[in-house]
């Protein structure tokens, strides 16, 4: 699978500003990292379909995808509060209709990584399940 590593920008002042603020909707998820086992924290933007909470990596194969692979509890942080959810990664097939509702709640800000990786394959999808 491909990633689209972030650059120096969006990883030392984009995405630190993000999860203070919650710019764009964007909220925390804390997953613990595959191999160092210490919490890891990245911006995402959380999507709500059919009732039930989703998150889509617009990256494609990020680290935090591979990190809920290997643990799949995280706890997601939004102005102060948080919530603790087992992430269960969606089968392709199923992937369609989560992403089409994350890219119309992205607007035009993810569009550029759909048109890299067209594929839904390549955007692996978590349901979010509060534990």
């Amino acid at each position: 699978m491909t990633y689209f590593r972030p650059g120096l920008f969006i990883r030392k002042v984009f995405n630190p500003l993000a999860m203070a603020t919650g710019i764009n909707g964007a909220q925390t998820v804390t997953a613990i990292g595959r191999t160092s086992g210490q919490p890891r924290a990245i911006p995402v933007m959380p999507v709500d379909v059919a009732g039930a909470t989703y998150l889509v990596s617009v990256r494609g194969e990020s680290d935090w995808v591979r990190n809920l692979r290997a643990n799949p509890t995280v706890t997601v942080s939004t102005k102060g509060a948080k919530r603790r959810f087992k992430a269960g990664e969606m089968p392709v097939a199923e992937r369609g209709p989560i992403i089409a509702a994350y890219r119309d709640a992205a607007s035009k800000t993810v569009d550029p990584y759909w048109q890299k990786l067209p594929d839904p394959i390549d955007h692996p999808v978590f349901r979010l399940t509060p534990e």
